[in-house]
């Protein structure tokens, strides 16, 4: 039989609707059918057959329906072939329970009535012509099909990522394929004989998705490319007349979709051309962030001396009109690595020495001193393979911006309002900015980050207060573990050398000696957890837990601090976009402190005896995102802190905040 007339039959019928779901539709009669031609009208241009749409096609024809005339013609052995697997099909399917009987059509589609009846003497009359819509050539039998339409079809089918197509060698790499199916012998021609047929990256063929006649003019281009390779090479008992015939017919068919095609792809390289002229740059993308903010806090009383019981200050911040922007230079020289330059101003400064506590510090405060331009971020990121990726930079290399982020509420400019309800606060201690760190994807489901990074790792001077491997300075990692679909776990480990007994993550209790003892070094280890579960796509809860031990270098004695936050995020609250969020939590809290007596942090105003805070600051806040375009964003939000800075004598601190986004 002719495998190309097979071909064409399952190509077309790929885009197919099951049976199930068509209407049901009238019988339809060939009209102005051409009759059987003889020997002495072989040089006739054969008229364009109208191929009636899938939708359209009728499902219950067999081959006892179709008109004496056409099962006397040159396409009989085709029909048969074609009722036969029909045949197949039934059988198989009518064994199917009852609930399958729907997945496949149960009968092949029924093509006779759209082919037409021309017949010819010889090869040297069927050669396909090189140029389109001029019917049969004579004369030149290694003639091709334009070769710019096959390369516009080509390009067409490569510019569609979504649809993104791998050539296959067998049928059998086609999983969802089967002998049953009743276009199997067209496809299995297509792919082994001519080799014009793709199959998707998951090595699926979708035999049964709707094709356009934009996506059937690609294919046939590509066909017909490998065609006239055949017959240019002579390639014996491969292309039969029939084949010639048909597809003869259908590059006239197809003749306006392939033109069309031409001009498309024309249009795309004049305005590539454009495009690649006036671009900023052909391996830099420009991205930027600003933000307007108001905010301001109440009255409150704070006791700075807790020995007493009396608060010395009544505290506040006048309500104040503040910004931030960033513009970010996103360099890629291979299509897979980053080189990030990020230059940042701002003037809000942070609240914690109005209102004597760190605790109401905002999560957007930058402060360049009264917007003077700085480098926040200069790294580049580059893979290794295609599980491990590395990062190195003078600025922004930490393990906030290495580590995975597992806290939907986290951004600056899009999550909560507050600094503490940002991220779990061990990330953020060594107050680090260059360094080295990695990302590791070591199975589908487990990934770990590391990092090295210094505070100052320019200083030259002084290996006490900068330089690589002096100064402040951290390392560690996190193992990144998906343990179901829904749910995210985050595990830290980090090492952080101070020269000066501060922390560094500016949040809490990140003093670790009294302000009134000498200047020490510690060594602090910091254990934490964060996780969360993403019940359906409009809620998700979360915690976190920290604990940190820090060792002074020349002192005898610790000190420990704890933190912990639950929360809850509300994607899409209202409309798609926009973020609702809850948090309760408690800021870093010093539980232990057993340094020499006059060194203790929590009593330094007693003595500096040894022992913890005995009271604890609660973190409530509450905020609401609204996406008011793809560029604008505005969220208003909340938050309090009971018994701020661990002193039940100090009165609640309640910070509110208004902040626009501007992303472009």
């Amino acid at each position: 039989m002719s495998n190309i007339g097979l071909l064409v039959v399952g190509v077309l019928a790929t885009g197919q609707t099951p049976p199930a779901t068509l209407p049901e539709q009238l019988k339809q009669k060939p009209e102005n059918r051409l009759p059987e031609i003889n020997a002495t009208q072989t040089n006739s241009i054969v008229p364009v057959a109208e191929i009636t749409p899938p939708e359209f096609i009728l499902q219950e024809q067999n081959i006892n329906n179709i008109p004496d005339e056409f099962t006397k013609n040159k396409y009989k052995k085709i029909l048969l072939n074609i009722s036969k697997i029909k045949s197949h099909n039934s059988s198989v399917i009518a064994a199917q329970p009852e609930g399958e009987k729907q997945q496949k059509p149960m009968n092949q589609p029924d093509f006779s009535q759209h082919l037409e009846n021309p017949s010819a003497t010889s090869r040297e009359d069927l050669k396909i012509s090189p140029s389109l819509g001029a019917g049969i050539s004579p004369h030149d039998v290694k003639s091709q099909v334009n070769q710019q339409v096959v390369k516009i079809a080509e390009e067409n089918i490569s510019s569609d990522s979504n649809n993104q197509m791998s050539k296959v060698t067998s049928v059998s790499q086609l999983d969802d394929v089967q002998p049953q199916d009743w276009a199997f012998g067209a496809l299995q021609s297509l792919v082994e004989r001519y080799g014009c047929i793709a199959g998707y990256p998951d090595s699926t063929f979708l035999g049964n998705r709707v094709i356009n006649r934009y996506e059937f003019a690609a294919g046939l281009a590509a066909c017909l490319k490998k065609i006239n390779e055949l017959i240019a090479n002579n390639t014996k008992n491969t292309v039969t007349e029939e084949d010639l015939i048909l597809l003869q017919r259908l590059e006239r068919e197809f003749q306006a979709q392939l033109q069309e095609l031409q001009e498309r792809v024309a249009n795309l390289e004049a305005q590539t051309e454009e495009l690649q002229t006036n671009q900023f740059s052909p391996t830099t993308k420009l991205v930027g962030q600003a933000i307007f903010s108001l905010q301001g806090t109440n009255e409150t009383d704070v006791d700075l001396f807790p020995r007493d019981g009396k608060p010395e200050r009544t505290a506040e911040t006048n309500l104040n009109f503040a910004n931030s922007a960033q513009l970010t230079l996103a360099t890629s020289f291979s299509g897979k690595d980053l080189l990030l330059t990020s230059l940042a101003s701002g003037n809000l400064n942070s609240s914690a020495p109005y209102v004597y506590t760190n605790m109401g510090r905002l999560g957007f405060e930058a402060d360049t001193n009264n917007n003077d331009l700085v480098i926040n971020e200069l790294s580049y990121r580059f893979p290794v393979s295609d599980q491990i990726g590395f990062v190195v930079g003078t600025a922004g290399v930490n393990p906030v911006n290495t580590f995975r982020g597992i806290n939907p509420l986290e951004g600056a400019g899009e999550g909560a309002i507050s600094l503490f309800a940002q991220r779990n606060p061990i990330l953020a201690i060594g107050n680090s900015t260059g360094g080295v760190g990695f990302d590791w994807q070591i199975s589908d489901r487990i990934s770990l980050q590391g990092i090295y990074s210094a505070e100052i790792p320019s200083f030259p001077n002084d290996t006490n207060l900068g330089g690589i491997f002096g100064g402040r300075y951290i390392t560690g990692a996190q193992l990144t573990l998906a343990p179901t679909d829904n749910i995210d776990v985050g595990i830290h480990y980090l090492f952080s050398h101070s020269p000066d007994g501060l922390l560094g993550n500016g949040i809490g209790d990140a003093q670790l000696i009294s302000p009134f003892a000498p200047s020490t070094a510690f060594n602090t280890h910091a254990v934490g957890a964060t996780a969360t579960w993403r019940i359906n796509p409009n809620l998700q809860l979360g915690a976190w837990g920290g604990w940190t031990h820090s060792d002074p270098v020349n002192l005898s004695g610790s000190v420990e601090t704890t933190n912990w936050a639950v929360f809850a995020a509300f994607p899409n609250l209202g409309c798609p976009g926009n973020l609702g969020g809850i948090l309760f939590g408690q800021p870093p809290k010093i539980t232990s402190s057993t340094l020499p007596e006059g060194y203790n942090f929590p009593n330094f105003s007693d003595g500096g005896t040894a022992g913890g805070r005995e009271d604890t600051s609660v973190h409530a806040e509450i905020f609401y995102r609204a996406q008011l375009n793809n560029n604008i964003v505005l969220t208003p939000g909340v938050f309090i802190i009971f018994n701020p800075d661990h002193n039940a004598a100090n009165d609640p601190l309640i910070v509110g905040a208004l902040r626009a986004t501007f992303r472009f």
